[in-house]
């Protein structure tokens, strides 16, 4: 079966830069619609004003944590593309903690940032999903979601305890949404990252070979994943090629999973 998105709408979040760039560019290189979604609007227009001269993608800047944020993206896809068949929560952020400091404000920080924002928005999605898809046939696929997480929500790092907790309830959304969704035709998976060279990471290895070292020394693969990468896994599950496909947490993290190091990163 074919991979092919083309025709979709898609809207990807956290698309200004490492991993959702990547796979927004790559949606739209395979000709699907894409509406590029993040709170930083300069670098969403330094990146995408040279693709935003194609009919295929638009960029929307705004702070999701807003509600009133959500739905205007949403109506702004709409606008645009008049449907939307893909949703790709593509903001993520690593935050380190103190576990044992009860003032430590991560956890807040990463429930408000990256939780309640992925979930709200894949809620507002899946009901236009349903919407638009009324009167199809029972059998047309409505759309699908994925989400980016990460193996911290498997792995034992206490540093990044909130982080580790985030990707762990992102996880959970994602089986809980798909039962919950299956009904209506939509389908909801997670790609769950290991080390992938994200601008956070990058800036986190700026000057410290010992880390990188440290990561590559725990990843069977021996390396940092390009977010280019990335792109071909998310086209598969934004394809009808996986169509029996959902509640899945597919991991991408070459070997990391397979080893036991509590301390070993897992950013």
């Amino acid at each position: 079966m074919s991979f092919s998105i083309s025709g979709k709408t898609a809207i990807v979040t956290g698309a200004s830069s490492g991993i959702g760039l990547a796979i927004g560019k790559k949606f739209a290189d395979q000709g699907a619609n894409v509406m590029f979604a993040d709170n930083d609007e300069k670098a969403l227009a330094n990146e995408l004003d040279k693709l935003s001269e194609d009919d295929n993608v638009r960029y929307f800047a705004g702070d999701l944590r807003e509600k009133l944020t959500i739905a205007n993206l949403l109506s702004a896809t709409i606008d645009a593309f008049e449907q939307v068949d893909i949703l790709v929560n593509g903001a993520r952020q690593v935050v380190a903690s103190d576990p044992l400091d009860p003032d430590d404000g991560s956890a807040d920080t990463l429930l408000n940032q990256s939780l309640l924002p992925t979930l709200r928005l894949s809620q507002q999605v899946a009901k236009r999903m349903i919407k638009q898809s009324a009167d199809d046939e029972e059998e047309t696929p409505a759309g699908t979601i994925i989400t980016l997480s990460s193996i911290a929500a498997r792995r034992t790092h206490p540093e990044l305890l909130a982080y580790s907790v985030t990707s762990a309830a992102l996880d959970q959304m994602t089986r809980s949404l798909a039962v919950a969704l299956a009904p209506h035709r939509i389908r909801v998976n997670t790609l769950a990252f290991g080390s992938v060279m994200s601008a956070s990471l990058k800036d986190t290895l700026k000057d410290n070979r010992a880390y990188r070292h440290d990561i590559e020394e725990h990843t069977p693969l021996g390396r940092i994943a390009a977010p280019t990468e990335l792109t071909d896994a998310a086209q598969y599950l934004a394809s009808d090629a996986s169509g029996f496909m959902t509640g899945q947490i597919m991991t991408l993290d070459g070997g990391r999973t397979l080893l036991d190091p509590v301390a070993a990163p897992v950013h």
